[in-house]
């Protein structure tokens, strides 16, 4: 556990992998944070390069260049960015080197080793870690998060699901839900592949993950073990993920049950807004207005057999990287807004 009162106690981050889209929106966001200074961020390939070579978003807001992984000094908070599966391997070198380690990649997420093995395909390569871990999801794990030294990523696509259906879950009203998860470009990451090439891609609703995507294991991990199903779509989409849950309740639900459900569980939330409107263009939540914010937005209606709930959010920041800057806040008794008060822009 971190010790004592680090309110208003500035820390050093670190961050390793920091060329990727994830890295990049990592670095904007603690550069931002009022109570963080950047020590160093890493990338094998971009080494000795200025972080805005690769993150043009940052220029004239730092000065550092990326340094090897291997130079990474011991620091307060250290962020790992790097491909899922070599977190895993190098975790018992790499977590002596700061007092809170938080992990974005699909490592950690999974607390059992079965479950892990079952969806991931293998063994788990350190599983005594597993339980060392608090799932950053902080609408689920806030009290666990408080002072914690481990916190593992979330899925941006298990953050949606979870957000959509938490209120109902936790009132153990889901005989059985069906996702419909419609995901951005950048999920796929900075690295150039067959499917995010831009003639292939342009123009295209493709499904990748017709049924058991790994982000379901999470979603089961948070809520329980109800009937669960997903499928995956890639869009025309750089940033973004929108989940449309099909919702079979236990008993007829309303629209008026529905808003107390919500309300109950979201109003004292700062990142999470309930976006339903009788009339008018924007009255169900969309992604592209969420673009840089750590926001997820939630809309819902009710029919005679059925709840529809609608989820919206940025996959890099409250699907990761900003995620990820709140479950520091929280772990180290920072405000847990702090460093995220960006709110979108429109027209975008």
């Amino acid at each position: 556990m971190i010790q004592g009162d680090a309110t208003t106690t500035p820390v050093r981050a670190s961050v390793i992998g920091a060329s990727g889209y994830t890295g990049g929106e990592l670095l904007r966001l603690l550069l931002d944070h009022p109570l963080v200074t950047i020590a160093q961020a890493s990338s094998r390939r971009n080494a000795g390069e200025p972080l805005d070579m690769i993150h043009p978003h940052l220029r004239r807001r730092t000065q550092l260049e990326f340094c090897m992984p291997d130079a990474i000094e011991a620091c307060d908070v250290l962020f790992l960015c790097m491909p899922h599966g070599e977190a895993a391997t190098q975790i018992e070198r790499l977590a002596p080197n700061a007092k809170l380690v938080i992990d974005l990649s699909a490592d950690f997420r999974l607390r059992d080793k079965a479950a892990y093995q079952a969806w991931y395909g293998k063994p788990h390569p350190a599983p005594a870690w597993l339980d060392r871990f608090v799932y950053g999801l902080p609408e689920t794990q806030r009290e666990r998060l408080r002072g914690s030294r481990f916190v593992s990523g979330v899925g941006c696509n298990a953050t949606a699901m979870n957000l959509a259906l938490l209120p109902l879950a936790r009132a153990g009203l889901i005989e059985r839900a069906i996702c419909d998860v419609k995901v951005g470009s950048s999920e796929a990451g900075a690295e150039p592949s067959a499917g995010g090439h831009h003639p292939e891609r342009v123009g295209r609703v493709r499904p990748f993950a017709l049924t058991r995507h790994r982000h379901q294991a999470e979603v089961r991990q948070e809520l329980g073990d109800f009937a669960l199903s997903a499928t995956i779509t890639s869009v025309e989409l750089v940033r973004g993920v929108q989940c449309t849950a099909h919702v079979f309740p236990t008993r007829p639900l309303t629209d008026k049950d529905l808003w107390k459900l919500y309300r109950d569980a979201y109003s004292s939330e700062p990142f999470v807004r309930l976006v339903k409107s009788r009339t008018g263009l924007h009255r169900f939540p969309e992604p592209k207005l969420l673009s840089g914010t750590n926001f997820c937005d939630i809309g819902f209606e009710a029919d005679e057999s059925r709840v529809v709930i609608v989820s919206a959010l940025d996959n890099l920041v409250k699907g990761a990287a900003g995620s990820a800057v709140q479950c520091m806040n929280i772990a180290l008794g920072f405000d847990e807004a702090a460093g995220l008060g960006f709110y979108g822009l429109h027209p975008l």
